[in-house]
């Protein structure tokens, strides 16, 4: 299954007061490591940021003036996520923005749910640490996941930082190292065959006579005391029986 991190940047904070999205950023996860397919769009809103929203996204009415409506986008989004398995942080809030933006579109493009399945992070944070705080911020902290460049909430660059703190959370390995890593860097070169001429040699270790008298001797003892040992085969009356 694909996994997708995905992370989304909005007017404000809630749905039903008519705020909607303006930017979705998605991190494509090829065996936990990033495959370099994202996905990465701003969207004019036709509506006005609510107070302080701006501040924390740095995007502005102006710069999103020329860019797409969701209705506009909405067909390659739902492509590149569909069938996938998203990561998100707080995943009630995205998709309550997500399936607002579908809905307002028609019902034949349903909800996400109908098309994906998804892993929500700050349960899992929840989950390992009880009682604190599990902000991405805070996860990055704890998790020390570097996320020093993070001086905005951006959709592409928090998926990029979730991307590193779902891996620090769900055992702290990117991968076993069975595949090999192309020119690039990336994880998606085939496995590399098993070689057996590359084995050395397995070494023989042979019984000294000594060694062999005292185990023969250690045997018979063993006959003795059960009047039968399995390794002798079967007894001359189970031969008759069978």
């Amino acid at each position: 299954m694909r996994q997708i991190i995905l992370d989304t940047e909005t007017t404000g904070l809630e749905w039903k007061k008519g705020n909607r999205i303006v930017e979705i950023g998605c991190v494509e996860l090829f065996k936990r490591r990033p495959s370099g397919n994202n996905y990465h769009q701003y969207i004019k809103p036709d509506c006005e940021f609510e107070a302080g929203a701006q501040e924390v996204t740095g995007l502005t009415l102006d710069f999103l003036a020329d860019k797409p409506d969701f209705a506009q986008i909405a067909e390659a989004f739902l492509s590149f996520i569909d069938g996938a398995e998203l990561i998100i942080h707080n995943a009630a809030f995205d998709l309550g923005f997500l399936d607002n933006e579908l809905s307002l579109l028609g019902p034949q493009y349903g909800r996400i749910l109908d098309r994906c399945t998804v892993v929500d992070t700050l349960a899992l944070a929840r989950e390992r640490f009880p009682g604190q705080r599990n902000s991405l911020d805070a996860l990055c902290k704890r998790l020390g996941v570097d996320n020093s460049h993070r001086q905005l909430h951006g959709a592409l660059l928090d998926a990029q930082i979730l991307g590193d703190v779902y891996i620090a959370l769900t055992s702290g390995q990117d991968e076993i190292g069975f595949a090999s890593m192309d020119e690039a860097g990336n994880a998606n070169a085939l496995l590399q065959g098993f070689d057996p001429s590359k084995l050395l040699p397995r070494p023989r270790v042979q019984a000294t006579p000594s060694e062999q008298q005292a185990h023969a001797a250690r045997l018979e003892r063993l006959r003795k005391k059960a009047g039968h040992a399995l390794w002798d085969g079967p007894k001359a009356e189970e031969t008759a029986v069978a």
